[in-house]
């Protein structure tokens, strides 16, 4: 039985994993708990699964979280980034799901690598903010990991297939969002409603707007190439409207090996949870007589602009993938508050870019975390000469 320690555990990832231990109770153990401030949800998983030790973000939290739950039920209660590096070291932890969102999980996974966990990682902004110090730290210490992003499990699957040597290219497969098809000319008028209306998954706010600008897959070609140790040139995307190729690897002879599933991530999970064997799925299979067809087209860089800015800041290298990660998130949270329009987000990330400059690359969390604070600063600023958005 593989004991589990779940980060951002009532957020889409987290409460996927849980679905997955639940499923499979003889394989799995809920060891330990981190989240956030959803100290509602965050008590029912406590009672369901009854963890060791549970962390939440203030101390006011712990408090309501233990006035929530049975007497004797919730075992030790931390708090802060403290309390996540320590269920993420936890010593009777074998796997660890990395499912925080944004920069906030770039701690706790390295605490993970450090103790030489395998980290189960849906957090794609730890690669991009510190790879070369997340992937060092992982070989030093023995630590595994294994990607939940859907495109990189995928490629991380088909890769079983072939030798490093005999590799030509990764291709990650997008969905191309809600706007696919949307006029041009009216992405100014696109609502916060409109870019939350994901066609194909279910995800929380900030990776949802970042699929609809298409940022997503353009950190995802920064992960992959830490992950990986593709070169950028040999990392391209396509679009994949129906979502059913979840991504694939050509090899130099020609050979295409996709990796096709349903559109739940549960079945990434299960997948890093129990690499490099694989277990029956109590969560259905996909019908392949029900596919009509399976589209791929080239991404439109006026559209997507994020993808192009992304290699960008990959070619740039030293802290530039950090940079736009904080610019985004930065500028990303202003939309959803209203405060700038769709188009302005990325306009925002560029200008960040080239407000901070040329730093090199984090050689400590604390150095990458003192880029990212820098970079969210600058991009801060910059967001008081953007007019406000209208509607």
């Amino acid at each position: 039985m593989k004991r589990l320690a779940v980060l951002g555990s009532t957020g889409s990832i987290g409460c996927s994993a849980l679905d997955v231990v639940a499923a499979l109770p003889d394989r799995f153990r809920v060891v330990a708990l981190a989240a956030g401030r959803s100290v509602e949800r965050l008590a029912e998983q406590v009672v369901a699964h009854r963890p060791e030790l549970v962390s939440v973000a203030e101390k006011q939290d712990a408090a309501r979280l233990r006035s929530m739950l049975p007497a004797g039920l919730g075992g030790r209660i931390v708090c802060g980034p403290e309390g996540l590096e320590e269920v993420a070291a936890h010593s009777s932890v074998d796997v660890v799901v990395g499912g925080l969102v944004g920069a906030l999980g770039l701690r706790s996974a390295y605490a993970a690598a450090v103790a030489g966990k395998r980290l189960a990682l849906a957090n794609k902004e730890a690669l991009v903010v510190a790879g070369e110090l997340m992937m060092r730290t992982a070989r030093a210490s023995g630590a595994e990991i294994v990607p939940v992003d859907s495109e990189h499990c995928a490629i991380h699957q088909a890769l079983r297939c072939g030798l490093p040597a005999e590799v030509g290219r990764l291709v990650l497969t997008a969905s191309g969002g809600p706007f696919r098809q949307r006029d041009l000319e009216t992405f100014a008028a696109i609502t916060i409603e409109d870019a939350l209306a994901h066609p194909t998954w279910k995800m929380g706010p900030k990776i949802t707007i970042d699929s609809a600008t298409m940022m997503n897959k353009g950190l995802e070609i920064i992960e992959a190439r830490f992950l990986f140790d593709v070169p950028a040139e040999r990392i391209d995307v396509l679009i994949h409207p129906q979502s059913v190729v979840h991504s694939f690897v050509e090899y130099v002879d020609g050979s295409l090996i996709a990796q096709l599933s349903k559109n739940d991530m549960k079945f990434p999970i299960l997948y890093a949870l129990t690499y490099p064997d694989r277990i029956p799925s109590p969560f259905g299979r996909i019908g392949l007589s029900e596919l009509s067809r399976l589209d791929f087209q080239e991404v439109d860089p006026r559209r997507y602009p994020a993808v192009g800015l992304a290699r960008e800041a990959l070619r740039a290298g030293g802290a530039m993938p950090a940079v736009l990660n904080a610019a985004n998130e930065v500028a990303v949270e202003a939309f959803l508050q209203g405060k700038i329009s769709f188009p302005d987000i990325v306009q925002v990330v560029a200008e960040t870019g080239a407000a901070v400059g040329s730093l090199p690359s984090p050689a400590s969390v604390e150095e990458a975390e003192s880029i990212d604070q820098t970079a969210r600063r600058r991009a801060s600023e910059l967001l008081r000469s953007v007019p406000a958005a209208s509607g």
